[in-house]
């Protein structure tokens, strides 16, 4: 499937997604892609922002495809089977594990915990880090796993964000494209 077929949703995860980081990169390469932006990105509320992505699905014109990271890979798994039939396919890059205490000060993970158990009812692609600080390589590929996703190993590329020095993540374009081409 090729990109400018389809909607791409872009999804960020907890905090501020800073200028640069490679999402913000991706939406200003690729025409038809959109930031999906939530109201409170320090205190998400899971309703709020399924509420804001289901909405932003719903406005689409064509196929979509989803872009999440961290936080957002979760708040997919959790809207999975509300958007069934909408989406055409999920690509997940460095899922944060809220279910681990202590993740961060600020946010306990809220009702974003427990993670979602249940295969996601569309293709999917989960990108994971063997260092990452917000989730263990084993849980990344239990997750991939437990939502019956093709997974794929980062190497040593912490968060696979701006702090583990993933600005323009050419590595992460050139995957995303296989997996769009996957689609077909």
């Amino acid at each position: 499937m090729k990109i400018s077929e389809t909607d791409i949703l872009l999804i960020p995860g907890y905090g501020k997604t800073l200028p640069g980081h490679w999402l913000l990169r991706w939406r200003d390469k690729m025409p038809t892609a959109r930031v999906v932006k939530q109201a409170e990105l320090h205190r998400p509320s899971k309703k709020e922002w399924l509420e804001t992505l289901v909405k932003e699905v719903d406005a689409a014109t064509r196929p979509v495809v989803l872009v999440a990271h961290s936080l957002g890979c979760i708040l997919v798994a959790h809207g999975a089977h509300a958007l069934k039939g909408k989406i055409k396919g999920a690509y997940l890059v460095a899922p944060s594990d809220w279910d681990r205490d202590g993740l961060v000060k600020e946010f306990n993970g809220g009702d974003f915990k427990p993670i979602p158990h249940d295969p996601l009812p569309f293709h999917a692609h989960l990108v994971a880090s063997r260092n990452d600080p917000y989730c263990d390589y084993e849980r990344a590929q239990e997750l991939a796993k437990i939502w019956g996703t093709t997974f794929q190993d980062a190497g040593e590329a912490g968060h696979i964000n701006l702090e583990s020095g993933h600005g323009p993540w050419p590595e992460g374009m050139m995957s995303f494209a296989y997996f769009m081409k996957r689609l077909d």
